[in-house]
């Protein structure tokens, strides 16, 4: 008997259609080994992707951490190169020319600012004046000024009375009265120049 009448109550089936299984009442089919080789691929192929992501993963967050150690003491190169470098500039003496002067600002002949030509004329030096005795009796004072201009018997102009730290002061003709630079003092005429 061909089974081409369908079962009390069913609709009868049309030509190419599918009947439906329920799944509360029909049994669970075992995978086949195709299907059992196919998951256990499929498995091993996600546990690899994952192992490959957090090794992706590790490996940027050493980079970056690097990069940020490389920015950090990139920071502090550039920082202490800032900082050498405003030390340096600071620390270069500013050039500045010392006119001798009388006590009235006139520009003299700068012999009678050297300590060692006012000794010889029986001169001293206190303060920063040096003072030269006159003919006739009396002494006359005189000092630099630093940064001033002018020719010799005319009035000084500008500049000022007090010897500046960190300066290389020299005169016109090239005589050093201060040796500038961080912790070096003036020495032989840069005691007597100055106030």
């Amino acid at each position: 008997m061909t089974d081409d009448h369908p079962p009390e109550g069913e609709q009868p089936r049309k030509p190419g259609s599918m009947r439906f299984q329920d799944p509360d009442s029909t049994a669970r089919r075992e995978p086949t080994l195709a299907e059992q080789r196919a998951r256990r691929q499929a498995l091993a192929e996600e546990r690899e992707r994952r192992q490959a992501e957090e090794a992706a993963a590790l490996a940027a967050e050493r980079k970056a951490e690097t990069r940020r150690k490389v920015l950090i003491g990139s920071g502090v190169t550039v920082g202490l190169v800032g900082l050498v470098a405003g030390w340096y500039v600071v620390a270069q003496p500013e050039e500045v020319t010392a006119v001798c002067t009388d006590a009235s600002g006139t520009v003299v002949d700068e012999q009678n600012c050297d300590e060692d030509y006012v000794a010889n004329q029986g001169g001293y030096h206190s303060g920063g004046f040096l003072f030269l005795p006159m003919p006739g009796g009396g002494m006359q004072q005189y000092r630099y000024n630093y940064g001033g201009s002018g020719t010799v018997g005319s009035k000084v102009s500008g500049g000022s009375y007090s010897k500046p730290a960190n300066a290389n002061i020299n005169t016109k003709s090239g005589k050093t009265v201060q040796r500038g630079g961080l912790g070096i003092s003036g020495g032989g005429l840069g005691k007597s120049g100055g106030s």
